[in-house]
């Protein structure tokens, strides 16, 4: 006992002492490094430092997750919509920790219930879904609805709009961590906001989406962003990331 509470006690008044002995509120002023200056968008803008994935004219930042080839899915008045049948569609580029925005409709013409109905998904990092459904009066399996991390982890709430109303995604991600082995260091972290409510709080990911079974790690690295082609007519807009 005495050997642990020795080291504890001498921790404590070392602490104690440097506080009485800083006088100056100077003292615990730290100035470098500065952060890096970002100008927020304005009128739906990206902020100055995101990349642009979807500014409503062209799929150039994706491509096709079948074959890699040109991402076919239809582009009018601004907004991307699913192709039914055509695949899903995964961006260029890689990402690491990152914020990610992007705002979606589901149809208008409601077909279907539960999992059947505006019935798309976020791949982050090419692996762990971040579930998109309609979710407006339509009851389905809880983790498994809008704002679930897909058959893992239950919404905090469920803040649908209607259906053909556009709706807002937050996404704040951080990448698991593996040491050079592959074994798993840090698992995966989520926060998650759907029309400015938050439906993840810094969430653990159990591991790879999968639709049947249990979720498991497997070493990788950086993964691009994937949205599902679930057959329903789910429209995308105004898409960005913020490596962090």
């Amino acid at each position: 006992m005495k050997r642990i509470l020795l080291p504890l006690f001498c921790t404590a008044f070392f602490a104690t002492t440097l506080q009485a002995q800083i006088t100056d509120p100077k003292a615990t002023e730290v100035w470098e490094p500065q952060p890096p200056v970002v100008t927020p968008g304005e009128n739906d803008k990206a902020p100055s430092d995101a990349i642009v994935l979807f500014d409503g004219t062209n799929l150039d930042a994706f491509k096709s997750y079948k074959d890699g080839g040109k991402a076919s899915w239809d582009v009018a008045d601004g907004a991307m919509t699913v192709k039914p049948q055509s695949g899903d569609i995964v961006t260029k580029k890689e990402f690491g920790d990152f914020q990610l925005h992007l705002e979606f409709r589901t149809p208008v013409v409601v077909k279907g219930e539960g999992q059947g109905r505006g019935n798309s998904g976020i791949f982050l990092q090419d692996r762990y879904e971040i579930q998109l459904l309609d979710c407006y009066q339509n009851k389905t399996y809880a983790n498994g609805q809008l704002g679930a991390i897909y058959k893992q982890t239950i919404p905090l709430a469920n803040p649908a709009r209607k259906p053909g109303e556009w709706q807002t995604y937050d996404i704040l991600f951080t990448a698991p961590r593996f040491n050079n082995d592959g074994i798993l260091v840090a698992p995966a972290r989520v926060t998650a906001l759907i029309n400015g409510v938050v439906v993840q709080l810094n969430t653990e990911i159990k591991g790879a989406t999968e639709y049947i079974g249990l979720p498991s790690y497997k070493a990788h690295f950086k993964g691009p962003i994937r949205l599902q082609d679930h057959g329903d007519l789910v429209s995308f807009r105004n898409i960005w990331i913020r490596e962090l």
